[in-house]
């Protein structure tokens, strides 16, 4: 393969990363609105638990100190295409980039987990309704 082809695969898994970071963290802002407003379709019982198994999974992955695979895919393919990489974790370089913030690895697994915690309280909060059987 090319340079250009790695850095355009490594381009697209980042935008696979950052849209499923946007699920997760605009999902609850969503489902949360969604509840006080009385938006069926938070409800839907195929996307909460699409969602809450999204934040489980980001959990598991920092209390096992496993790098998200997206990143070192996307990192794999940086180096083929002689592209810089960074070190570490997506978020982490993503915050240090953005808001120029350093925290200690704990610090996210902290983090992932509250806001696990919190998709989880949001599943009785805002109650979805139950998966239906299929008609025969």
């Amino acid at each position: 393969m090319t340079d250009s082809l790695y850095s355009l695969l490594a381009d697209l898994v980042l935008i696979t990363h950052v849209s499923f970071v946007l699920f997760v963290v605009i999902g609850l802002v969503v489902i949360l609105t969604g509840g006080a407003l009385g938006w069926k379709f938070v409800r839907n019982p195929w996307f909460r638990a699409f969602h809450l198994a999204s934040i489980g999974l980001v959990v598991v992955q920092a209390w096992l100190g496993i790098i998200c695979p997206l990143t070192k895919l996307e990192m794999y393919l940086r180096e083929q295409a002689g592209d810089a990489t960074y070190e570490g974790t997506f978020i982490a370089h993503w915050l240090h980039k953005l808001l120029y913030y350093h925290a200690s690895p704990w610090v996210f697994v902290v983090c992932y987990t509250l806001f696990g915690f919190a998709v989880a309280l949001s599943w009785w909060k805002v109650r979805p309704r139950p998966f239906q059987a299929k008609a025969a």
